[in-house]
């Protein structure tokens, strides 16, 4: 992993993979405080929740298409744009004068991360091929989980003076632009072959690879997400109201993401791919099943440390995996699907959540999370397991 930090197109790579965790989370200790400044818009019970999901939504919607766009206009320039149009649209939280206005403004971040994060995916798979991209994508994950840990820290600090002031922690970046600009090449081939993973030329089931990949990261998504949408209102109902208990938490989560990441290589070594991801859902699912039982701080926070290792592990074992078995030319067509996977998981989360709460309380949520964690770990073991091809070394 030193080598990859010696390279300046990493680091700018994986300091704009730090933007993409502030696109939602980082609101989640303030949403209380914001709930009750806008108390008197109609609807604002349903509308606050939908502060933190509705980048998801948008970039469900986007991300799509701009795998189709980055392809045809360049990867550098889209990321570049998107940088800028994520620090103008996520700080105007600062200055948005009503609720349905802020949520205009967070739909509009939507389309900045939907950019980003299309771009970077097709930029890694570009710059890098085979076992490095692994490790990048590793290393990715750490820097996403600590840059998160050290941005969600902050922000419950500040939203122990106002619930709005974390939004400008999203001015980070128009202060990346000149170092995405000054660091990044555009690839002079967007059908580039040479030097690639033997399986980057398609598998003949890349199509149901790709369609097991999107699944399973909807799936770990709508469920890891019930954190971030609810952990602060649950915590209130505990009788822990004060939003840097909730920042606590998040810290936590980034935390054990970032952790578990660094070690991630050697697990993916030992494990092989499927017992990662079995693994990365079993930790959602012990994580949630703690939760459901427990009531002091300590031990939701232990919780929150599980639920936190899960995404650490599946996530860059299902981009890699997906993107050395998808044919070079469909990478941007495939990182833009896997984008959308990830944040329409976001996006549904708190609408199957709600119901549950309403059924059972927080316990029920809990347990029913829990057990689609199993589920997919179970998918994951009997689908990704090694096989004796090539995408098995993927």
């Amino acid at each position: 992993m030193g080598s990859l930090l010696k390279d300046r197109r990493a680091v700018a790579l994986l300091l704009a993979a730090t933007l993409t965790v502030m696109s939602n989370a980082i609101i989640s200790p303030g949403l209380p405080g914001i709930g009750a400044y806008f108390a008197g818009t109609p609807n604002a019970d349903l509308l606050t929740p939908l502060l933190i999901t509705a980048p998801s939504l948008t970039v469900a919607i986007i991300a799509p298409f701009a795998g189709s766009v980055v392809d045809r206009v360049g990867r550098k320039a889209m990321l570049i744009t998107g940088a800028a149009l994520f620090g103008l649209a996520g700080s105007a939280g600062l200055w948005a004068p009503t609720l349905p206005v802020l949520l205009g403004t967070r739909l509009v971040l939507g389309v900045s991360v939907a950019m980003l994060m299309t771009a970077m995916t097709a930029l890694v798979a570009q710059y890098f091929h085979g076992a490095e991209r692994g490790r990048f994508m590793g290393l990715q994950m750490t820097f996403i989980n600590f840059g998160g840990l050290i941005f969600i820290a902050v922000a419950g600090q500040l939203a122990n003076h106002s619930s709005f002031y974390p939004f400008a922690l999203y001015l980070a970046g128009l202060v990346y632009l000149p170092i995405l600009y000054l660091c990044l090449d555009e690839p002079r081939s967007h059908a580039h072959t040479d030097g690639s993973h033997p399986s980057s030329q398609g598998q003949d089931g890349w199509p149901l690879v790709l369609g097991l990949g999107l699944l399973l990261m909807a799936l770990t998504f709508a469920t890891f997400y019930i954190l971030p949408t609810q952990i602060a209102f649950y915590l209130r109902q505990l009788g822990h109201a004060d939003p840097s208990t909730a920042a606590l938490m998040m810290v936590c989560v980034t935390f054990a993401a970032g952790a578990i990441a660094m070690v991630y290589p050697f697990l993916r070594r030992t494990l092989g791919r499927g017992g990662v991801l079995a693994a990365g859902f079993v930790m959602l699912a012990a994580g949630f099943l703690l939760m459901s039982y427990v009531q002091l701080v300590p031990m939701i926070a232990v919780a929150s440390l599980f639920v936190g290792m899960g995404p650490g592990l599946i996530v860059p074992t299902l981009f890699n995996s997906t993107l050395d078995a998808v044919p070079m030319r469909h990478h941007g067509m495939a990182s833009g699907a896997l984008t959308f996977s990830l944040f329409i998981g976001q996006f549904i989360s708190p609408i199957l959540t709600q119901p549950l709460i309403t059924a059972g309380g927080f316990h029920l949520a809990f347990m029913a999370f829990s057990v689609a964690a199993l589920a997919g770990a179970l998918l994951a073991a009997l689908i990704f397991r090694e096989r004796k091809s090539a995408f098995a070394r993927a």
